[in-house]
């Protein structure tokens, strides 16, 4: 099986969260400051059901490319989750909640890449 790097990782979550309405999405460099992971992915849900959607949605697509993650956190919680992919950990977060432990903050010596890419939205076709 082909070893997907850390950054390439975390770039596709990244894009997973945004296809599923994540919002204010970053990807923090974390190799110079933990020996536990290489990369965190920080996202924002609006609401519950959006955090559980994007929660879902990286765990069923990173499986078809036999990605497990090795723990699941907060999976009945309803405003975070953290999912450890060995090398890139995923926050999603309701905003709240992620402004009160403010990760950025906390790790303010690393570098932060702010994934700027939004999926189109989907609109029905009506003739």
């Amino acid at each position: 099986m082909k070893k997907i790097k850390a950054l390439d990782k975390a770039k596709s979550i990244a894009h997973l969260a945004s296809e599923k309405k994540g919002d204010d999405i970053i990807l923090m460099d974390m190799r110079k400051v933990s020996s536990i992971c290489d990369w965190f992915v920080v996202v924002t849900a609006n609401t519950s059901r959006t955090l559980n959607a994007i929660a879902n949605t990286i765990q069923r697509k990173l499986s078809k490319e036999n990605l497990a993650p090795l723990h699941v956190e907060g999976s009945n919680n309803p405003n975070w989750v953290l999912l450890d992919y060995e090398d890139v950990v995923v926050h999603v977060f309701r905003r709240e909640v992620r402004d009160f432990y403010s990760l950025e903050k906390l790790w303010s010596g690393v570098s932060v890449k702010r994934y700027e890419e939004k999926c189109p939205e989907k609109t029905s076709q009506k003739e």
